[in-house]
């Protein structure tokens, strides 16, 4: 029961409708809701370690419980979400934490993992969990950089 809490995003991946923009969005929820109960430990200086720690947990978690489950589920299923709950974060990494860089973050994730370009697809292939979570952790990778890149650009405007 605890591999499927983590790998459907706390039960957003049996969303019946595009359960990956589901796991996003609780990841968008959650890292939120974060920065309002803890806005000491998920708000400037100190948003990048305690992301990192959120990443690496939920990464390692995600691997575990992909693996686990595709002896039921098989290789990458729809509800499996915790690799989008983790690109997300990812593309967040030393961004300023506020909900339009949030949302963002959010739109640039879900168009780089749908659409998969720049070797993305090619991370699938890796074998169990590892395989699922690392196409949303490329996907995350580019959108933060984007991301970053439309910050810095608005900035010397």
């Amino acid at each position: 029961m605890f591999w499927k809490i983590i790998a459907t995003g706390f039960g957003s991946g049996y969303s019946p409708v595009a359960p990956g923009t589901a796991g996003a969005l609780v990841a968008c929820i959650l890292l939120w809701a974060l920065t309002v109960v803890f806005p000491q430990q998920f708000s400037g200086a100190w948003l990048l370690p305690h992301l990192l720690v959120l990443i690496a947990v939920f990464f390692f978690l995600g691997v575990k419980s992909a693996s686990v489950l595709e002896k039921e589920w098989g290789h990458d299923p729809s509800k499996i979400v915790v690799d989008e709950m983790v690109g997300v974060w990812i593309a967040m990494l030393g961004v300023p934490f506020s909900l339009v860089n949030l949302a963002l973050a959010f739109v640039l994730f879900r168009v780089f993992d749908i659409w998969k370009p720049f070797g993305i697809r090619k991370m699938e292939h890796l074998g169990g969990g590892w395989g699922v979570m690392m196409d949303d952790v490329l996907a995350g990778v580019y959108s933060g950089v984007m991301l970053h890149a439309w910050l810095m650009l608005r900035s010397s405007l």
